[in-house]
C-alpha cells in the first residue's frame, strides 16, 4: 500500500469510529470543519453576514449538515454565470441499524434486554453475535419549555449483544432462518438481574450524562456496531468495516470541501439524514430544506431573487453513495456487461427508472472529469430482472432541478453489520470530488 493510499484508508476508519449514528456523525463532521476556521451559523436567523473567500456550515435537527465556501471573487450579480456556478456534493449520515424504543427494559428469567426495532434495511443475522453499543441524542429537562437541553451521546464501548441460538436447538439454521423483528433481535445487557435496577437502560444513560434519571425526557438512541475496523487482504488493498455505507461519501464530500480552491462561485456539501428510511424527514432530502438554505446564502449575498433562482436551474450536483460490486461467489447476480468489481475505480450509477438521478448530459460532464484527471471509474448498471435501490439524488432533484449524477464506491456486503470495499475506490472517489469542486 502506498502512502496516499495507507493516509486516506487511516482518516477513513478514524472518520468511522466516532461516526456511530447521524447525529456523532455530524458532530465529528462540525468539530474538524471548526478547526478548519468554519463559521457557524443558524437557521433561525432572518439573514447571515457572509464574507467572500470563508467556510460556513449550518446543522437540522443535530442530524443533518450543510458547508458552503464561498470564493473570494465572487460576485453576486454575476451569482448565474457558468464561472460562478453552485456545485453541491450529497451524502448521507444514518445507516442501518436498530433503534431503542420507549420504555425499552426487558426481564425475561433475570436476563436483561432491550425491546428494539429495525431502522432501514440491515441483513438482520449479520447483528447476531457482535459487540454492540449505543449513540444518538438524549433530551433533559431545562428551565424553558420550548429549549429542552440536547446532548449527544456515544457509549463508545461493548455493552450489548444478541446471541444466536446453538445449532443444537435449530438444526435447521444453515438452511436459512427468518429473524423475528420484535422476538429474536431483544439485545441482552445482563444475565444476573438480582441487583439491577427496574429502569437500567435508562439508569446507564443517567450515569454516562451525569443527570438523574427524572431529568431524561426523551431520546432517540440507536445501537450499533462498536467493532473497529480493518485494512486487510495479503496486498492490504481491502477495507472491512461498520458503515462504510455511507461514511465513505461523507469522508468524500468533506475532503473534497477542504481541499477546495476554487476563487469564484459556491461549492456546498449537504449531509443529510433518514435516507435509509425514505428522507422523508425535515433534515432529510425529501424536503425544501436544501432549497430553502440555497436562497438564504444567495439572499445574503444580495442576489436578486430572479438571478438566484437561475444559479440553483444552472447549478451542478453529486448525490454520493455507495454501488453495489461485483460478488465474485455470485457472478449471476450482477449486471452482464456492468459487473463493477472492487478496487476499479468510482462507480457512476444508471436506472432508465431514475432510481439514480444520473442523465447522459451529467455523466458526460463527470466522464470529462474522470479522464481530465486520470481518476479511474467505472459505470453500473442492475440486472433487469432485480429490484434496483435508490439514493437521495432523486428526491433531491424534486427541489433543485438541475444537472445531478449518483455516483460512489462499490461495496460487498451492504447493509450488513461490516461490509468490504476496496481502498484504491476511496482515493478515486476523493480525488474526484476535490477536482469537481475545483474546476475552472
Amino acid at each position: 500500500m502506498n502512502n496516499q493510499s495507507q493516509e486516506t484508508a487511516d482518516r477513513l476508519l478514524n472518520r468511522i469510529g466516532v461516526s456511530t449514528c447521524s447525529f456523532t456523525t455530524v458532530k465529528a463532521v462540525k468539530r474538524t470543519l471548526e478547526e478548519e476556521g468554519t463559521c457557524t451559523l443558524s437557521l433561525r436567523e432572518p439573514m447571515w453576514n457572509l464574507e467572500t473567500g470563508k467556510t460556513y456550515l449550518i446543522t437540522q435537527a443535530d442530524s443533518s449538515l450543510f458547508a458552503f465556501t464561498i470564493g473570494r471573487d465572487f460576485v453576486p450579480e454575476q451569482a448565474a454565470e457558468p464561472e460562478q456556478m453552485l456545485r453541491m456534493a450529497a451524502a448521507h449520515t444514518d445507516h442501518p441499524c436498530l433503534y431503542i424504543k420507549s420504555n425499552p427494559e426487558i426481564d425475561t428469567k433475570g436476563y436483561g434486554k432491550l425491546n428494539v426495532e429495525v431502522y432501514g434495511g440491515a441483513i438482520l443475522n449479520t447483528w447476531l453475535d457482535r459487540a454492540l453499543s449505543v449513540a444518538g441524542k438524549v433530551v433533559i429537562k431545562s428551565d424553558h419549555v420550548f429549549e429542552p437541553e440536547v446532548r449527544i451521546l456515544d457509549m463508545k464501548r461493548p455493552l450489548f449483544t444478541i446471541p444466536n441460538l446453538a445449532i443444537h436447538l435449530n438444526r435447521e439454521v444453515n438452511k436459512g432462518i427468518e429473524l423475528n423483528r420484535q422476538t429474536d433481535l431483544e439485545p441482552l445487557a445482563f444475565v444476573d438481574g438480582t441487583e439491577v435496577e427496574k429502569d437500567f437502560f435508562l439508569s446507564l444513560i443517567a450515569k454516562e450524562l451525569r443527570v438523574s434519571v427524572s431529568e431524561i425526557l426523551d431520546y432517540e438512541l440507536y445501537l450499533y456496531n462498536c467493532d473497529a475496523g480493518d485494512v486487510l487482504g495479503i496486498q492490504e488493498d481491502m477495507i472491512s468495516a461498520p458503515r462504510l455505507d455511507n461514511i465513505t461519501s461523507v469522508e468524500a464530500c468533506l475532503q473534497g470541501l477542504l481541499k477546495q480552491q476554487r476563487p469564484k462561485g459556491m461549492n456546498l456539501i449537504a449531509l443529510f439524514d433518514n435516507e435509509e428510511i425514505g428522507s422523508r424527514t425535515k433534515q432529510g432530502a425529501d424536503s425544501e430544506l436544501l432549497y430553502r438554505i440555497l436562497k438564504k446564502i444567495y439572499r445574503s449575498l444580495g442576489v436578486e431573487e430572479e438571478t438566484s433562482e437561475t444559479a440553483i436551474v444552472n447549478g451542478f450536483a453529486l448525490s454520493l453513495d455507495v454501488a453495489h460490486g461485483f460478488h465474485p461467489n455470485k457472478p449471476e447476480k450482477s449486471d452482464p456487461t456492468n459487473a463493477n468489481p472492487l478496487g476499479k475505480g468510482v462507480v457512476i450509477k444508471r436506472s432508465s427508472a431514475q432510481n439514480y438521478v444520473t442523465d447522459s448530459e451529467a455523466v458526460a460532464t463527470a466522464m470529462m472529469i474522470f479522464e481530465n484527471e486520470g481518476i479511474p471509474y467505472q459505470k453500473f448498471a442492475s440486472r433487469s430482472d432485480v429490484s434496483q435501490g435508490g439514493t437521495l439524488g432523486s428526491l433531491a432533484s424534486k427541489y433543485l432541478p438541475m444537472k445531478m449524477v449518483d455516483m460512489g464506491v462499490p461495496l460487498l456486503a451492504m447493509h450488513s453489520a461490516r461490509e468490504l470495499m476496496a481502498v484504491a475506490d476511496q482515493v478515486a472517489l476523493e480525488q474526484f470530488v476535490t477536482a469537481f469542486f475545483n474546476q475552472g
